[in-house]
C-alpha cells in the first residue's frame, strides 16, 4: 500500500465492499497468447489512459470501466469496456471468461471494482481507442507471477511525498489497483 513519506500514513487496505453508495465497475484481466504460435507465452493485455489531468491519467490500468444499465453482470461490463478501449472482438479472439477476483472499493473514486479473468484462444488483434488509451502494453505475463520483480518507488503524487510497491514491465510502473489485482492472479497461478 502507498505510504506518505513526510507523516509515514500509510494508505489503509482495501475494503472488500465499500458503501452502498459506490459506483459497480468491472476491469477485464485477458491473458492472450503472445503470437499466435501454439507454444507462445502468454501476456496480460493492459492500458496506459490518456493524461487528462485526472486522478488516474497517465497510469497504466486494466481495460474496464463503470457498469451501465445494460449490463447483465460483471462480465459483461469488463468485455463491452475491452470493446470500447481496445477494440476487442471476444468472438474473433475466443475470449472465455473463467473467473473472478476479489471486488474491492476504490475510495477516491468511489467505484467497486470487479476483476474479471478470461482467456484469449488466439492473440487479440487490438486498436486503442484515442479518447481513453494512450497505449495497449502486452505485458508478459511472468512479470506478474509469485517471485516477479517489485521495485521501490519513491515520488510525489498530488504534492505529497509516497513510496509504493510497482511491477516493472515494459518500460513501465504497474501499480495501485492494477499491481493488487495482478498480484492476486499472479499468486493464484503460483498455487496451480
Amino acid at each position: 500500500m502507498p505510504e506518505r513519506l513526510d507523516t509515514g500514513e500509510r494508505r489503509t487496505a482495501a475494503v472488500l465492499t465499500g458503501p452502498d453508495s459506490a459506483r459497480d465497475a468491472a476491469v477485464l484481466v485477458l491473458i492472450a497468447p503472445a503470437s499466435n504460435d501454439p507454444d507462445a507465452e502468454a501476456e496480460v493485455i493492459l492500458i496506459r489512459r490518456v493524461d487528462r489531468g485526472g486522478h488516474h491519467g497517465g497510469d497504466v490500468a486494466l481495460p474496464g470501466g463503470r457498469s451501465e444499465p445494460g449490463d447483465s453482470d460483471a462480465a459483461a461490463t469488463a468485455i463491452r469496456e475491452a470493446a470500447e478501449e481496445v477494440g476487442l472482438d471476444p468472438i474473433l479472439s475466443g475470449v472465455r471468461v473463467v473467473g473472478q477476483l476479489e471486488t474491492f472499493w476504490i475510495p477516491i473514486s468511489d467505484y467497486r471494482v470487479t476483476p474479471v479473468v478470461a482467456l484469449a484462444a488466439r492473440r487479440p488483434v487490438l486498436m486503442a481507442s484515442p479518447d481513453e488509451v494512450e497505449a495497449i502494453v502486452r505485458a508478459p505475463l511472468a512479470a506478474f507471477v509469485a517471485g516477479a520483480r517489485i521495485e521501490l518507488v519513491e515520488t510525489e503524487i498530488r504534492g505529497f511525498p509516497v513510496r509504493f510497491g510497482a511491477y516493472p514491465t515494459m518500460g513501465l510502473r504497474v501499480w495501485g489497483a492494477t499491481a493488487r489485482i495482478l498480484g492476486q492472479l499472479g499468486a493464484i497461478l503460483g498455487d496451480a
